[in-house]
């Protein structure tokens, strides 16, 4: 069952001589208990897009419906069954922890400890600092704050919108955690984030950028449709290798990918890595290594661009 539908979602900004289309078109849905990410680096729309759904932002053109009721119409519903965790930390800093959650848990007319079995495993973590201002706790800390404070309701459908930038690689794996734990209730999850790594820890994702989506499909399926041969090269400095594969005529698309260059080649094409060793080899290149890999979600990213 849909848990959101989504349909020719348009948004722009500015006047209209100078209008910024920020959102072009799109149109997606989420079944119910899945976590849906929207990937895609900064300025692709995937904010945009949120701010629509959760009924902060009127759309230019389109509709959207939120567990059966209409993004427009029923935005006084909506907001009853939303949760929302925006980019940047926008709790009250100079409120406690159990103030900021003991604050939302009244907006939405309910206590702490009647929806305790929800936030139980994130609000062990923080319970230690109760009584510290929450303008004082660590990224990781005010992360899973915000979280509580989302849930404080037991919302239907989650949006968390780049949740973990700015926070450590522990406290990045620990939140993904609490959202498979999430799942499992029901909740309904969409995630927006430039994190490639995160993408693969979705049931399906959406590539966005220029506020168009470029591709659904499951993560596995992303990387198992990539259509070229795909080598990892490393032949000394990064950036004279990119300048080398400018001249290499079997050269499809090439970029650096941490220490390697990553090359792909058209599956058609007569190729041996052979080839490619003799050619940087007559460039003046010495210590070349060549693999023959697996595309990675990033590498599908990069190549729908």
């Amino acid at each position: 069952m849909k848990s959101i539908i989504v349909n020719n979602l348009s948004k722009s900004y500015g006047k209209k001589v100078e209008k910024i289309l920020a959102v072009d078109d799109v149109s997606f849905s989420v079944e119910k208990g899945e976590i849906f990410g929207l990937i895609g680096p900064d300025g692709a729309g995937k904010t945009s897009i949120f701010r629509m759904l959760t009924t902060v932002l009127l759309p230019d053109r389109g509709s959207a419906t939120i567990e059966g009721f209409d993004m427009v119409k029923d935005y006084k519903e909506i907001r009853k069954i939303l949760g929302y965790m925006p980019g940047r930390f926008s709790l009250y800093q100079d409120l406690s922890v159990e103030e900021n959650l003991g604050f939302f848990a009244s907006v939405f007319n309910t206590t702490i400890e009647q929806n305790y079995d929800l936030i139980k495993d994130i609000y062990i973590q923080i319970e230690p600092f109760k009584d510290r201002k929450a303008g004082q706790l660590s990224g990781g800390m005010k992360q899973k704050l915000a979280l509580s404070c989302a849930l404080i309701h037991k919302p239907k459908v989650l949006f968390l919108d780049e949740p973990t930038t700015g926070v450590d690689p522990v406290s990045r794996k620990e939140f993904w955690e609490m959202l498979k734990r999430l799942k499992t209730q029901g909740i309904t999850i969409i995630v927006a984030t430039p994190y490639m790594d995160e993408a693969a820890l979705c049931d399906r994702i959406a590539f966005i950028q220029n506020g168009k989506i470029l591709q659904i499909e499951t993560p596995e399926n992303i990387s198992k449709s990539f259509p070229d041969l795909l080598f990892e090269v490393k032949a000394g400095r990064t950036s004279e290798v990119l300048k080398a594969l400018e001249n290499f005529e079997l050269s499809k698309n090439f970029y650096a990918f941490g220490e390697f260059v990553h090359l792909t080649i058209d599956k058609n094409d007569d190729f041996n890595p052979k080839y490619l060793e003799e050619f940087l080899k007559e460039k003046g290149f010495e210590n070349i290594e060549i693999n023959s890999i697996n595309a990675t979600i990033e590498d599908s990213f990069i190549r729908l661009l």
